[in-house]
């Protein structure tokens, strides 16, 4: 091979590597997909979502949620906030929408099932919403945006199916920024004795006999397994914690 023809292909390949390299690492980049929407909905999302959120998983952001494939991650994808737009200018806004999600799913190659006011909303239009409501499913870029909640601080929700003081199951409502929820402590408030709990599914974390008294609830948030930083919140659980009520933490994780 002659020489420039060995430096043209150095030079191609190393464009190529070079964006290849960008597009892993930039975390403000777009990445292109599909979405679809939930065919039965009725505009907002579905209130027996895999990540365990109830009705809130169906009402949270005004209703635009979604249920994600890869990107639901085994439930640390739960309440993970994104950008998405279709692509076709003709109908679509280079806004597009910013879902929650809060299910899990898949369709035909999407990484995305939006509720039906989601899908409607990537367009430019009313009208161009009605064009792309009934293709069912559409070209994307996505890309992870922070979660804003301006007057909601991070809010513990008791499940139903705990029994104090055997059995303590809660979910994490409102969860800010661009970081995961990768580990839940309890900790008793007396002795600052805590352990580990276990996420059993979706952003659902549970413990067998729970430490008696008031209790504090740490969060360890980090992105990809790095910067990670414990948060530890300005208000306890009460010590005669119910099932089905709801406790405001008293912060805002937006990092």
């Amino acid at each position: 091979m002659a020489p420039l023809q060995v430096l043209s292909v150095f030079v191609a390949s190393f464009i190529f590597m070079q964006t290849l390299g960008n597009s892993q690492t930039c975390p403000d980049c777009f990445t292109r997909s599909r979405a679809a929407h939930y065919p039965n909905s009725e505009e907002k999302g579905t209130e027996n979502g895999s990540c365990g959120f109830g009705t809130f998983g169906a009402t949270i952001n005004g209703g635009d949620v979604s249920a994600a494939s890869e990107l639901y991650r085994n439930g640390l994808g739960c309440g993970a906030c994104y950008q998405v737009r279709c692509t076709d200018s003709n109908y679509c806004s280079d806004k597009g929408v910013t879902v929650v999600v809060t299910d899990q799913g898949a369709g035909d190659r999407t990484d995305f099932i939006l509720s039906q006011r989601a899908f409607a909303r990537m367009a430019q239009t009313t009208d161009a919403a009605a064009s792309i409501l009934p293709l069912g499913v559409v070209d994307i870029e996505y890309r992870r945006v922070s979660c804003t909640y301006p007057d909601k601080n991070i809010t513990i929700k008791i499940e139903e199916s705990s029994d104090n003081p055997h059995y303590l199951a809660f979910v994490i409502w409102y969860q800010q920024g661009k970081k995961d929820i990768t580990a839940v402590q309890l900790c008793e408030t007396q002795n600052f004795v805590c352990k580990l709990l276990d996420r059993t599914r979706g952003a659902v974390w549970t413990t067998t006999s729970p430490p008696r008294g008031p209790l504090q609830i740490r969060m360890l948030l980090s992105v990809n397994d790095e910067d990670e930083t414990w948060v530890v919140p300005v208000n306890n659980i009460p010590e005669n914690w119910k099932a089905g009520d709801t406790y405001d933490s008293g912060i805002q994780a937006d990092a």
